[in-house]
């Protein structure tokens, strides 16, 4: 099974991710392109809101790959992480063969009309280029990291029903993780790793300036620099660079041009979504 193009290089995965609007500094570009040359998954680790899932999504609109997305959260489970059969339409086809011999019965009704394929099981069937996306892989149980092992290590998962599935196409798979636990050592050792972490100023200035060509270079400098004393203190949900952007939006179409302690007051909502939060900016940064 020859290897999928990616990236050609690092240069060309910073340039390819840029056109698509996602700023990667060269760590981030050359993990992307040794994640597609090397064919191994990458585990993206950092806080919530540096772009880890952007930069999954930046990979398939920068290669024109199909982005599947496993959406991690306690309770995960088998069923909804890779396949299940559908029941009733299992039943109904039971119902309707009536006294018809049950051994033939229950091969007609395992078979691809009855399967419904989730995430992870769609990722490996797929012969287009696909990026597998497993966003939050913390938040799972760690039963479900012995699930993540089989389809990491061989890219195949096994139906008993109908066999083993194994990939034709591998996907480039991205995992992230806000690193609420520890994830296992096995599974770390088939991943590529990459650590994201907030933005220096420049960077975040070149990323919001991008995003949002028609708001002011001086005031692009003071949302940047508030951003970064917001994130200084113990909030309990900081300001992600999504919300960076949104807030330079929202500075451009109410024509805003000084971030003065007024402005920041009347638009603290767009980046700060707790209450508790709120509070505490008001009070270090001495708005009104």
């Amino acid at each position: 099974m020859s290897a999928p193009s990616w990236f050609a290089s690092p240069a060309e995965a910073t340039s390819r991710l840029d056109a698509v609007g996602y700023l990667a500094d060269l760590p981030t570009a050359t993990t992307a392109f040794l994640a597609g040359a090397l064919e191994k998954p990458l585990l993206v680790e950092g806080p919530a809101g540096v772009g880890k899932t952007e930069l999954a999504k930046a990979v398939a609109r920068a290669t024109g790959a199909e982005l599947v997305r496993l959406q991690c959260y306690e309770g995960l489970d088998e069923a909804r992480a890779l396949y299940e059969w559908n029941y009733k339409k299992q039943l109904l086809r039971i119902q309707s063969a009536g006294d018809q011999e049950w051994d033939a019965t229950h091969d007609d009704i395992f078979t691809e009309e009855f399967l419904l394929t989730r995430p992870l099981l769609t990722a490996i069937r797929r012969d287009e280029p696909t990026v597998l996306l497993v966003d939050e892989v913390d938040k799972t149980d760690i039963e479900v990291e012995g699930l993540l092992l089989e389809v990491l290590s061989d890219f195949q998962v096994t139906i008993p029903e109908l066999g083993t599935v194994t990939s034709t196409r591998r996907p480039f798979v991205v995992l992230t993780s806000n690193a609420s636990r520890e994830l296992s050592e096995a599974v770390k050792r088939r991943c590529l790793y990459l650590h994201l972490d907030y933005p220096d100023a420049d960077r975040e200035r070149e990323i919001v300036a991008s995003h949002v060509p028609g708001l002011d270079d001086r005031v692009t400098t003071q949302l940047v620099a508030t951003v970064a004393r917001l994130r200084e203190l113990e909030l309990k949900k900081a300001p992600s660079i999504a919300e960076s952007v949104d807030w330079a939006r929202t500075l451009v179409a109410l024509e805003i041009g000084d971030l003065d302690e007024k402005a920041v007051a009347d638009t603290l909502g767009v980046i700060l979504k707790h209450r508790s939060d709120h509070d505490r900016a008001v009070k270090e940064l001495k708005l009104r």
